[in-house]
């Protein structure tokens, strides 16, 4: 037997034993309390600032705006710095900790008062509010700034790493649908429950009980460790695109190989190319032809081996078909920008507008501002509830 197919054996085996239906409660209580972390600083965060912080309502809006942002932007980060450098699981755990250092700094602004400024008469216009000091600012940023890139770092990446524990699409797709479910739950509970303890009981109590999810998040997603079936890093996927648009344009003064040229190889499919192309594989589509070059193999680019002999000058076709494939699905992704501006705006209006509301509701019950986007949730959950079969 062989090292590959010792290799092979003991990957088998690994898969085996690692993984499955047992990671599911870890890794959806993990993400459920999370939920319940990051909705219950976001959904109220406008109010808070214009109340506690005495941030006029521009202002505010311009920061929440700004801090959804942010926790989308994290995600992205989150989800490349998992598949190039560290894995699911090691990203997950860094911005879980994060988060929680966050949410700790976040709940002493809530609970010590000279880390905000003093209160403010909002009811009585004639009042002066003082502003917050330059210190005040400092802490109130980087505690959302820390619970921004705890959340959004591990929001989506723990769909990834969920979904690694299976074996067959069937039961991915059966996952995500759960990972939405949860989501979404956790987000109907966060602008619910716990925005109406931040309005009615105190704001310490509000943002304390996100810090007391943010822990049992933490330590539910570690118990769960030696369960896991964790991924390993494959590179960054940029930098193969980076290659594609170097090589091309070093090439870009080579002559066009001819149709008999291409049809005896000489686009690049990696080491065995030669075998590849006789079984019909690897062929360059005639879509985006000027990015061909970047196949193109010319003198000194491969080894006697087949290897690559200069990584910058000669990508594989594979390679050059990928970025393809990206130029083709940029269009219909740039079409979400259009989506997601008014969405990031309807959620600040909202609240925004509740605040000049009466939401009272019988003498004794007022509906909170920051719990009116609740709507939204709660119909997106019953949509991902029809999607489980």
């Amino acid at each position: 037997m062989g090292e590959g197919d010792i290799k092979e054996e003991e990957t088998q085996t690994w898969k085996k034993h690692s993984g499955g239906w047992i990671t599911f409660p870890f890794i959806i209580g993990c993400l459920g309390c999370m939920t319940l972390t990051a909705g219950g600083f976001l959904a109220n965060l406008i109010v808070y600032l214009i109340k506690e912080y005495n941030i006029n309502s521009i202002n505010a809006t311009l920061i929440f705006n700004i801090v959804n942002g942010c926790v989308c932007a994290f995600s992205i980060i989150g989800a490349v710095l998992a598949d190039s450098f560290f894995g699911s699981f090691f990203v997950v755990a860094i911005s879980t900790s994060i988060a929680l250092l966050g949410m700790i700094s976040l709940t002493l602004t809530a609970t010590i008062h000279s880390l905000r400024p003093q209160s403010c008469d909002h009811i009585n216009t004639s009042s002066t509010c003082s502003s917050p000091s330059k210190l005040q600012y400092t802490i109130l940023y980087i505690s959302i700034i820390l619970a921004s890139l705890g959340c959004g770092g591990s929001r989506f990446t723990t769909a990834t790493l969920g979904a690694n524990q299976y074996d067959t699409i069937k039961n991915q797709n059966i996952f995500i649908n759960w990972f939405f479910v949860a989501l979404y739950s956790g987000f109907v509970a966060s602008s619910t429950a716990i925005v109406y303890i931040q309005d009615n009981v105190s704001w310490g109590w509000g943002f304390g009980i996100c810090l007391a999810t943010n822990i049992i998040s933490l330590a539910i997603f570690l118990i769960g460790k030696r369960f896991y079936r964790l991924d390993k890093p494959r590179g960054s996927p940029f930098t193969a695109l980076a290659r594609v648009l170097v090589a091309n344009a070093l090439k870009r003064l080579d002559r066009a190989p001819s149709s008999t040229e291409r049809d005896n190889g000489c686009y690049y499919q990696g080491k065995d190319h030669h075998l590849r192309n006789q079984a019909g594989d690897g062929v360059l589509t005639k879509s985006f032809r000027c990015l061909n070059r970047a196949a193109l193999i010319t003198q000194g680019d491969v080894h006697l081996d087949g290897t690559i002999a200069k990584p910058w000058r000669l990508c594989k076709v594979q390679e050059v078909e990928d970025f393809k494939t990206l130029l083709k699905i940029f269009p219909l992704w740039t079409t979400s920008i259009f989506l997601a501006v008014p969405i990031v705006f309807q959620a600040s209006l909202i609240v925004l507008q509740a605040l000049t509301m009466d939401r009272h509701l019988g003498p004794n019950f007022k509906i909170p501002a920051g719990s009116f986007s609740v709507v939204i949730f709660i119909s997106t959950t019953m949509i991902s509830l029809t999607q489980i079969n």
